[in-house]
């Protein structure tokens, strides 16, 4: 695994993310009770990353002011949780795996290798998981696939609110979903390997009388000294 150095949510960030299956968004091939996804929301999920990879960019998605909200107290949530526990907490970029084809955004890294991921939700939902106790279903798959891509013991979810008492939850790495993760990530980029296989040889071919004249230019030039008209 890498940890890239920069800033989340910046454009070397989204840059970074292209064509990476992310942990944030791996619920499209994997379900809340680890199960692996069928159907077409693993389709539009494949299209969507493939065509990120062969087009160096995704349309952009924009932000709710909730996220936005969200994202401005988590930055509290951060100190927060370091002066609780008494233990530092470093931000990070984007962590992904050495082939490039998995990656995750901590909300931080605690000294023993696990990881934070914290929720700034609204009140009524905040209460829900307080009361719960337990890592709501829909973050599920989003922490145990950061498990999987940092290789990390355990990781602490936080769910916190400034008026609310907060919710933190250690997630034991657990074997029976890396590997249902491998399985589901191992179909994934069988399928991707072969759409983007079809989308190269496309392109090579329509490249290739470009290429033509440009080796044809250039040997005239080592033969002449001169450029040609």
């Amino acid at each position: 695994m890498k940890t890239l150095d920069v800033k989340q949510h910046s454009v070397e960030w989204h840059q970074a993310r292209l064509g990476v299956v992310t942990a944030s968004e791996a619920d499209a091939l994997i379900t809340p009770t680890f199960k692996v996804s069928e159907g077409k929301g693993v389709e539009t999920y494949l299209y969507k990353k493939v065509a990120e990879k062969f087009l160096g960019y995704a349309p952009e998605t924009g932000g709710t002011f909730s996220m936005e909200q969200g994202n401005v107290i988590e930055t509290i949530a951060r100190p927060w949780y370091a002066f609780q526990y008494n233990t530092d907490v470093k931000e990070v970029g984007f962590c992904v795996s050495d082939d490039g084809r998995i990656g995750a955004s901590p909300d931080g890294m605690l000294p023993d290798g696990s990881g934070l991921e914290i929720k700034s939700p609204q009140g009524a939902a905040h209460l829900k998981y307080f009361v719960n106790g337990e890592v709501p279903p829909e973050y599920r798959v989003q922490v145990a696939f950061s498990l999987y891509v940092t290789g990390a013991p355990y990781w602490t979810f936080v769910s916190y609110h400034r008026q609310l008492p907060p919710l933190v939850v250690r997630v034991e790495r657990d074997p029976r979903h890396m590997a249902l993760i491998e399985t589901a990530l191992g179909a994934f980029f069988d399928k991707f390997d072969a759409i983007y296989a079809k989308l190269k040889t496309w392109k090579d071919a329509a490249d290739a009388p470009a290429r033509a004249a440009y080796e044809a230019q250039k040997a005239a030039y080592e033969a002449t000294g001169k450029i040609p008209d």
